[in-house]
């Protein structure tokens, strides 16, 4: 990154911290209003604008310290996920072996292999070797009981919390032709895309909404939402596509990809949820919830984005 990029990254992230400031002035004047009285839509608002700014900041510094402070995150973030989706899941003692092994090998070499850029190991080693190593771990202690269940139940969450997220920080390993700007800010275009749509779909259900998508999945969502909250945020992503190597029609497809992608993300792990009989995965983030409730949107979408930039981008 030069100097002339250095610089607009720091315009970015300073427009970023202008907006979320704008929204949490907003915010707090509907909660005055109110007189602090308790308020669903509000209190949920002010909670997603507060989130918003801890990944703001989080994001920032790792990404003002580097590459390697970027991978740590997003290891961070996995192993977070992780526990959060095994811990609603009911476990034996014949699980503990393939969880020690899928908490402290599998992440770090998964994250390793980013740092050290082999794609051709990235984009096997979870779907393919650890499918098949998770049972045959699993067969220490002779426990049949649901084998097939409990083997699928943690491949699966290594795909979603490790596998997938990880294809976030390989975005910086990308060689991207004819770009010649700084591939974090690749990072900074999906995160945006992806996590304002979500945050934009549930402002205009909520002004909006009148039909529900799925009553049993989400209640909360809406179809006046979704198509709302998308075209926003497609919109968002064009006006961005600066930070991309696409031209405004092709930054309007790839964002409206990522939308589709990232509220079926949020379905599925919904309906793993509504399967557990639980509203949040976690409350890592106090009062909103946890790592995945705030990813789940990013763990579909961060696979296709990366693998949309290799096959046609890529030089």
């Amino acid at each position: 990154m030069n100097l002339e990029q250095f610089h607009t990254t720091n315009a970015l992230f300073a427009t970023l911290a202008v907006i979320l400031l704008m929204a949490s002035l907003i915010g707090g004047y509907l909660k005055y209003r109110i007189q602090f009285a308790p308020h669903a839509v509000i209190d949920n608002l002010n909670m997603r604008i507060n989130a918003w700014w801890v990944m703001l900041l989080v994001l920032g510094i790792a990404i003002y310290l580097g590459q390697v402070s970027v991978i740590v995150l997003f290891a961070l973030i996995s192993f977070f996920a992780l526990r959060e989706f095994i811990s609603l899941l009911p476990t034996r003692r014949g699980d503990y072996l393939p969880l020690l092994i899928a908490f402290y090998i599998v992440i770090p070499y998964q994250y390793y292999l980013v740092y050290i850029d082999w794609y051709g190991l990235f984009t096997i080693f979870i779907p393919l070797y650890l499918f098949l190593l998770i049972p045959i771990a699993t067969l220490k202690h002779e426990d049949t009981t649901r084998f097939l269940e409990r083997s699928a139940k943690i491949h699966w969450g290594l795909m979603v919390s490790v596998f997938c997220i990880s294809h976030v920080p390989a975005l910086l390993n990308l060689h991207v032709a004819h770009f010649g700007k700084p591939n974090v800010w690749l990072v900074i275009w999906l995160v945006l895309v992806v996590q304002i749509s979500d945050v934009l779909q549930y402002i205009c259900g909520k002004l909006f909404g009148r039909h529900k998508v799925a009553p049993v999945l989400s209640p909360s969502k809406t179809v006046e939402g979704l198509l709302g909250g998308m075209f926003l945020a497609v919109l968002v992503g064009v006006a961005m596509s600066w930070l991309t190597p696409f031209n405004t029609w092709q930054a309007a497809l790839i964002a409206f990809i990522l939308c589709v992608f990232g509220f079926f993300g949020g379905l599925v792990m919904s309906a793993i949820k509504r399967d557990r009989g639980v509203k949040d995965w976690g409350q890592l983030i106090h009062g909103h919830g946890g790592m995945l409730d705030r990813i789940d949107s990013i763990c579909f979408s961060a696979p296709i984005f990366f693998h949309i930039l290799r096959f046609w981008w890529s030089s």
